[in-house]
């Protein structure tokens, strides 16, 4: 059994949805179980409708653009009892979901409850076109809404799924579907509470509802199917000789996702880990290309480094004072106040003189943490223990990751020596104890020229790596 993954631009249209059906009917004989997300921009469409909506006003003209797009798709790919059926089940969503946006209109509140709703009906639209075409060009498909078997908690647009009751419903409902030859079409990114709301795991989380759904049922393999060849040596729209990645570790691409690659959500690995799952990233649009295999297994790079990761909108928060010597429940604070604001952390560096305390987040975050950050301290700020905390904007982060870092001397030198060559500042420096990244803050206008100086450095753009 392989469950396959299929993102947004790979069910953007009724060509795609095409092309995706003729990859299940490929690999029909390995038992597929397949994860749909929304067609493309959809997502960004639902939440847009449900702010409009908040706003007192019917988004009536989105909303009509919403049905046209699915409808359209229907018609073009099904035919006879398939399409009726199809049609019939969308367009009540459809009604659900205008239904809905006349509450919030009323009520002129969006809570996050509601964003996740309204965010659902993307994916619960295209599993059950997906499954009707599946059903048209002859196979016995039949598609899944995630709420009935992903069970999670009530943290609203990034919920926690309970492993142990989905992996249970997920078993119940799927394997014996399979047994029987019938292939699911499960939508991706969704979930529900105990009490029945509906949750959304995270932005792009349909990689991760794979990762789940091959957790639960042990599938052989879980294929992610994108719209690029693989795992990069880096972002090819800034380095143009970026190379695929034939072979990265669980830990690699955790670090790759974490650090601003875009080819896995953060926590897919997480449920292919505890069964020792491979992951497989492959091109729907290029479907002969191996793609990259993510596994125990790697090859390790001869100069150590494996892949060069960047994130920008970004900023640096700075807690600066010599009376931070010798306190040591400062960091203790500074975290308990981000974990109040869920403001996630990408990066802390503190000075070995405890003079100062670095913290790495995401701009949208940057504010609201800052003036936590001055209530929590606002005593020793007055007493002169803290000489200031402050912002600095317009930040990026530049990670190398790769296994073969470990041990290897030299990394260091290597990685800043170019930099420092053509006078590109570092701003902070953090490595971890695994010694699988090295990962620094530059000023976003530098991310660019950072990126391909270090992809460089380690000549990860002359062959093919694996």
């Amino acid at each position: 059994m392989i469950v396959m993954k299929f993102g947004g631009t790979s069910v953007g249209s009724a060509e795609a949805m095409r092309r995706v059906a003729h990859i299940v009917e490929t690999y029909r004989s390995r038992k597929p179980v397949v994860v749909v997300s929304a067609m493309t921009k959809v997502t960004d469409t639902l939440r847009a409708i449900a702010r409009e909506a908040s706003e007192g006003r019917m988004p009536t003209q989105a909303l009509e653009e919403l049905h046209r797009r699915h409808e359209e798709t229907i018609t073009t790919l099904l035919s006879g009892k398939d399409k009726e059926q199809t049609l019939a089940v969308c367009l009540a969503m459809l009604d659900e979901l205008e239904d809905i946006c006349r509450g919030i209109s009323l009520l002129r509140e969006l809570s996050l409850r509601s964003v996740d709703l309204v965010s659902s009906f993307g994916e619960r639209l295209s599993a059950p076109i997906v499954a009707g075409l599946l059903n048209t060009i002859g196979m016995n498909a039949f598609s899944v809404d995630a709420r009935q078997v992903v069970r999670t908690d009530d943290r609203h647009t990034e919920a926690e799924v309970d492993f142990p009751i989905t992996d249970l419903l997920l078993c119940e409902t799927i394997l014996p579907a399979v047994a029987e030859d019938r292939i699911p079409v499960v939508t991706g990114f969704i979930g529900a509470t105990e009490q029945g709301a509906t949750t959304t795991l995270g932005r792009g989380a349909s990689d991760y509802t794979a990762s789940i759904v091959g957790g639960a049922l042990q599938a052989d393999e879980i294929w992610i199917w994108t719209d690029v060849d693989g795992a990069m040596t880096a972002d090819p729209r800034i380095v143009e000789d970026a190379q695929v990645l034939e072979k990265i570790t669980y830990h690699e691409a955790a670090e790759m996702s974490y650090f601003g690659a875009k080819v896995l959500h953060p926590k897919t690995m997480v449920p292919a880990v505890r069964r020792r799952i491979p992951i497989r990233i492959k091109n729907t649009f290029n479907p002969s290309s191996a793609g990259t295999l993510i596994s125990d297994e790697t090859t390790v790079m001869p100069l150590g480094a494996k892949t060069i990761t960047s994130i920008d909108r970004l900023c640096l928060i700075m807690i600066e004072g010599s009376g931070l010597v010798g306190l040591p429940d400062t960091p203790a604070r500074v975290f308990k106040t981000t974990a109040g604001l869920k403001a996630t952390v990408l990066m802390i560096t503190q000075a070995s003189s405890e003079h100062d305390i670095c913290l790495l987040l995401g701009e949208k975050d940057g504010l609201t943490v800052l003036h936590a950050l001055r209530t929590e301290f606002a005593r020793e700020l007055e007493s002169g223990i803290l000489e200031a905390v402050s912002m600095q904007p317009d930040i990026a982060v530049v990670a190398v990751v790769g296994q073969g870092m470990k041990g290897t001397p030299g990394m260091a030198a290597r990685t800043f020596g170019i930099l420092g060559k053509h006078q590109i500042n570092i701003i902070a420096i953090a490595q971890g104890s695994s010694e699988l990244n090295i990962s620094f803050a530059v000023s976003r206008d530098d991310l660019q020229d950072t990126v391909r100086l270090v992809h460089q450095a380690f000549e990860l753009g002359k062959k093919k790596h694996s």
